[in-house]
């Protein structure tokens, strides 16, 4: 069985900061929140670290991150590119919008070999994730389903005091496993409780606290990809005729349809830890200070 590798969705790194060298460092050392996700997966027992990237980006971003990844970890490249598409599909003409998640993952299908933990480049995940994902890839393989996982948060411990966020908010069952998941586009505290609203604030629905969610944390095999790209198809089909210009196909929207037809099961793993990730710039010094008390704990050092 092939070790689990992590893949880092890092291609839409750098395009609201007009480019990686504008990216603002988390810690007096330089680090930026990635780093802190690779050092979290590395010990739990990551070997290699795979980064889908834009191709524009690529000298920056070895520069910049993976340069330094590479003295402990494996590292590859690839790239998401707009016109990586299936036979007899192109690029609607105006169309500059990337075609979204899972389509950010089916960019390492020649890379990939054998089951991986899906992250967001700029969220901070915490430890015991990794931990539960690594251990959960290297104990159960597919068999007549598909056995995935998923990190699952508590909502409370993801939101911005500074705005409103996306989050899926996920169904789960007694067994521990994922129903469903209902993307939340705007989600934010109100009066004290999180609610979430698809009327511009119209109106508003209360969420619990304690509710999970998913942050784009995924465990899957080497089949997840395989899904994935057979269905790439169908989805442009329908997407070229309804949004040619911003449609987007999304993970939760494959694992969505492998669950529908009982192909999949995804156990959920929770976690308490607490999300950071700057959303709103006024995020940033929450970050530096949760960055900076980790260190002091003895969590992360100085330099790594």
């Amino acid at each position: 069985m092939e070790k689990p590798c992590l893949v880092v969705m890092a291609a839409g790194m750098g395009s609201r900061y007009g480019g990686l060298k504008q990216i603002d460092p988390v810690d007096p050392q330089g680090h930026i929140i990635m780093d802190f996700s690779v050092f979290d997966a590395r010990e739990a027992g990551f070997e290699k670290v795979v980064f889908i990237i834009k191709e524009a980006f690529q000298e920056d971003f070895r520069r910049i991150i993976g340069d330094r990844v590479a003295q402990t970890m494996e590292v590859e490249y690839v790239f998401q590119k707009l016109e990586d598409l299936p036979e007899g599909f192109s690029v609607p003409e105006g169309r500059v919008k990337p075609w979204g998640t899972a389509h950010a993952l089916l960019s390492c299908r020649h890379v990939v070999k054998g089951p991986f933990v899906a992250i967001n480049a700029d969220d901070y995940y915490g430890k015991q994730a990794f931990l539960d994902l690594y251990r959960y890839l290297t104990e159960y393989e597919d068999d007549i389903q598909y056995h995935f996982a998923m990190g699952g948060y508590h909502l409370k411990n993801t939101l911005t005091e500074n705005g409103h966020v996306a989050r899926g908010v996920c169904s789960i069952n007694a067994d521990g496993y994922l129903t469903d998941i209902a993307e939340r586009t705007h989600i934010a505290w109100r009066n004290g409780v999180p609610a979430f609203t698809e009327d511009d604030g119209a109106t508003w629905t209360e969420l619990s606290p304690d509710a999970t969610v998913s942050m784009n944390m995924w465990g899957f095999s080497r089949n997840f990809l395989r899904e994935t790209e057979e269905r790439f198809s169908e989805f442009l089909e329908n997407s070229l005729k309804e949004n040619p210009l911003k449609g987007e196909y999304y993970i939760p929207t494959v694992v969505h349809e492998l669950l529908e037809e009982k192909k999949a099961t995804v156990q959920v793993l929770k976690t308490a830890d607490k999300w950071y990730g700057v959303t709103y710039k006024e995020d940033k010094p929450l970050v530096e200070a949760a960055i900076a008390q980790m260190k002091a704990a003895g969590l992360y050092p100085e330099n790594f």
